[in-house]
């Protein structure tokens, strides 16, 4: 009887001993993602400044008015639009993620703008592949403002005077993955160089590497002629992550 009555105590250390451990165990991979989630969270505010100094940026905001101001015929389209582009800078742009459908709209209202300054001949080719039925559209799932630098850098190196001359942009979003592909005749003319860029593509890598991590590629291709970037983002996996990390 004292015999079975050490097995028992035994057994119940054992139990005891084991229970302890799984929640320590537990409690450690909960401590783990709480870490990873604070981690993403200090990320993103810190990109939510440099959002700030892509929104406050001047140069968008006098590339923009210099077209309206040149095409005065315009300047109601225009203006309607701007004020479009505006909400989304001073209000949306605030928000850690938006959906893809939010910045898709609202870069294609940059792009009409931008097309102020263009001759009525010029070839500019905008696509976009995109079913509404793809669930991901709707989903809060890119940085805001994160298609303007590939999108401003096309119409300001572009060459806009020669007959060939032409901006090829396309937005894709299948099988949960979005791409973004921006091509353009190179201009001839000698782009000056500045001591301190902008909100220029090293900072876009940086931010898509900060909260995409490796779910997300950023290819350049380049010849004499044509100057090309393409943006890939799995928006399956970064979702996943996302979740992970909650």
């Amino acid at each position: 009887m004292e015999t079975l009555l050490y097995i028992i105590i035994f057994l119940l250390l054992v139990i005891i001993g084991w229970l302890t451990y799984s929640v320590r165990l537990s409690s450690i991979q909960r401590n783990e993602l709480i870490k990873e989630k604070q981690l993403f969270d200090s990320k993103i505010r810190y990109l939510q400044l440099e959002n700030l100094e892509s929104r406050l940026d001047p140069h968008l905001f006098k590339n923009i008015l210099n077209s309206i101001q040149s095409h005065a015929y315009q300047t109601y389209y225009a203006l309607d639009k701007m004020a479009g582009v505006l909400d989304y800078i001073l209000y949306d742009s605030q928000r850690k993620m938006v959906s893809l459908k939010e910045e898709h709209e609202f870069t294609l209202r940059l792009i009409d703008i931008n097309k102020i300054k263009l001759n009525p001949l010029f070839r500019l080719d905008i696509r976009s592949s995109i079913g509404e039925n793809e669930g991901l559209y709707h989903e809060d799932l890119i940085a805001p403002l994160l298609c303007v630098e590939l999108i401003e850098n096309a119409f300001k190196h572009a060459d806009l005077a020669s007959s060939d001359a032409f901006i090829s942009i396309l937005f894709k979003l299948k099988n949960n993955q979005f791409d973004l592909l921006v091509s353009n005749k190179k201009s001839r003319k000698k782009t000056l160089t500045k001591d301190k860029g902008g909100y220029g593509l090293t900072a876009l890598n940086k931010r898509l590497e900060l909260i995409y991590g490796n779910t997300f590629k950023l290819e350049k291709s380049e010849d004499d002629s044509i100057y090309s970037m393409h943006l890939k983002i799995n928006l399956h996996d970064f979702k996943t992550k996302m979740h992970i990390t909650r």
